[in-house]
């Protein structure tokens, strides 16, 4: 058995990045790892920073994909928007498994640097707030913590102007012969649409019959696993700051576990899961 050291060179590895690309280049991790900046001196501090900027990246991605799904769906692309949603959903999944690392800190570890938070809150994050936008929640109620800032609020405005995902889905299934009755006459995307009779009716149709409507029925099947794994999120949001925090007040102003308990009562897509009934 060899005692001398592995030379990864001596198999063809770069070893000399001087003037060429390097993963820490191409990354600029130089930015990513000097964005972590503690305001006390709390040992659980730096996970609670890096816990939301993970989290605030992998929703960077979900935005980009769920961008792609909805154009891909306008286009009559369903098997692209198959694959791009069924990669929402492993994202989200992340997301979930994160909340069991913060849930490591304690009541007692939060409290040691909770005040250095001032008003900040992940109720103010806007890329959470693009997501729901974007699949179908809309509440132009919660732009208000965003009128500071002129481009976050163009940028959410501008996803309110435009139909969200389960409005392009449903206008897909409207191509495809089936009745959606009033929401094929909808013209602002900007207030949460009503539950519609028609469209559950359709919806039963896709169900009942998947052969003759298979695209349909992937795609209804992709767009509840990604509410699954979002709701799963959601509970596991609450769980975790009821852990933590009990019942205080949020920092941001909300009524904390309050507020997310009742964020756990809506439904992105309603009629997919009332069909299941009725079926």
């Amino acid at each position: 058995m060899s005692t001398s050291p592995y030379d990864p060179s001596k198999e063809g590895a770069q070893m000399s990045f001087r003037g060429l690309m390097s993963y820490g280049n191409y990354l600029h991790l130089e930015k990513v790892l000097d964005a972590q900046s503690p305001l006390s001196s709390a040992h659980d501090e730096l996970l609670f920073i890096v816990q939301h900027q993970t989290s605030e990246l992998w929703m960077k991605l979900a935005i980009h994909e769920l961008n792609s799904a909805l154009a891909a769906i306008q286009n009559d692309q369903i098997q692209p928007a198959l694959k791009m949603l069924a990669r929402v959903s492993r994202i989200f999944e992340q997301l979930n498994s994160a909340w069991d690392v913060l849930r490591t800190m304690t009541p007692s570890e939060y409290t040691e640097f909770r005040t250095a938070l001032g008003q900040s809150s992940g109720f103010q994050s806007f890329q959470y707030r693009a997501v729901e936008f974007l699949v179908g929640n809309r509440n132009p109620a919660v732009l208000r913590p965003h009128e500071h800032d002129a481009a976050i609020t163009a940028l959410l405005n501008g996803i309110l102007d435009q139909p969200s995902l389960y409005d392009e889905v449903l206008r897909l299934l409207a191509r495809r012969g089936l009745d959606i009755g009033a929401d094929a006459e909808r013209s602002n995307w900007r207030d949460a649409r009503a539950e519609n009779p028609v469209v559950l009716e359709a919806w039963k149709q896709v169900y009942q019959s998947p052969e003759d409507h298979w695209q349909l029925y992937e795609l209804a099947e992709k767009l509840v696993d990604f509410e699954d794994y979002f709701r799963r999120w959601r509970f596991n949001h609450v769980t975790t700051v009821e852990r933590i925090i009990g019942f205080k007040r949020g920092t941001g102003g909300t009524g904390g576990v309050s507020y997310l308990y009742r964020m756990l009562e809506v439904k992105l897509f309603p009629e997919l899961w009332a069909v299941r009934t009725i079926l």
